[in-house]
């Protein structure tokens, strides 16, 4: 039984590969007359994908099965789901089909997608590097399954490929603007910190309540917005601590103890 249990994180990485590469798969059938239904389900897989990810490490930290080999077989599937399943479906949704006619779009597109995969990376092996050495409140960097969840939420909310140049070019502007994030030192939340107060606890809930809420009343288009949220209100926090706001208190990087490392 015992060591059975060190399957299931490994077990639950590569659920998280299956749907990876199964979006891979529905972008590239994603042809006829209704491309929208299969781009629906790529980008669905994404978010999937993303779920089974954020639950492989509890997993392993819940059961004292964390091992080296999860840690590098997490990087890898990352890699796949995160970083090239999506480039993969944003250059089948917005490049592949008004590159046709447009060749310099195409290579625009292919150029942007190359950048979020290639980010995505550099972000992965910055973040190996750097576990236990900066705040665990923190990323360093968009996380890379933050950068897919933001294509995949672009899908979801309007899963009809884009009809202009115009349009397709926002959205590779889009795409080297998530890369970019990756990549940055710009600190993100990453959420993690337990809550250990009677007020923590009840503003979580009252949040958690808030943001399923506005997934039933703004459906499709709730993950542009919370994505959007994010990003803006990411920044705005790391200019006012350059600011000297200190509201919430800044990162501090250092040694961690163990039981908070990722």
């Amino acid at each position: 039984m015992r060591r059975s249990m060190f399957v299931l994180p490994s077990s639950i990485t590569m659920a998280s590969v299956f749907c990876g590469f199964s979006s891979v798969v529905m972008s590239i059938n994603a042809a006829g007359a209704t491309p929208e239904r299969f781009f629906l389900w790529a980008a669905g897989l994404l978010v999937l994908a993303g779920i089974f990810d954020g639950l492989d490490g509890r997993v392993a930290r819940a059961t004292n099965t964390a091992t080296e080999f999860g840690v590098q077989l997490d990087s890898l599937a990352d890699v796949i789901s995160f970083g090239m399943a999506p480039a993969i479906l944003a250059y089948r949704y917005a490049f592949f089909q008004l590159g046709i006619h447009d060749s310099h779009l195409r290579a625009a597109g292919w150029a942007a997608c190359f950048v979020f995969t290639a980010c995505g990376a550099l972000r992965l092996a910055r973040f190996n590097v750097q576990v236990g050495a900066v705040d665990s409140r923190f990323f360093v960097g968009l996380p890379i399954p933050a950068g897919a969840a933001c294509v995949a939420s672009v899908i979801i909310w309007h899963p009809t490929p884009p009809s202009t140049s115009a349009l397709a070019y926002s959205f590779a502007a889009g795409l080297f603007l998530v890369g970019l994030l990756m990549v940055s030192t710009i600190r993100f939340s990453s959420f993690k910190k337990k809550a250990t107060s009677l007020r923590s606890v009840m503003v979580t809930y009252l949040s958690v309540t808030i943001l399923l809420a506005l997934l039933v009343l703004f459906q499709q288009r709730f993950f542009v917005g919370f994505f959007a949220s994010y990003i803006a209100l990411t920044l705005l926090m790391n200019l006012a601590w350059r600011a000297g706001w200190r509201g919430v208190e800044p990162p501090h990087d250092g040694p961690e103890e163990p039981e908070t490392i990722n």
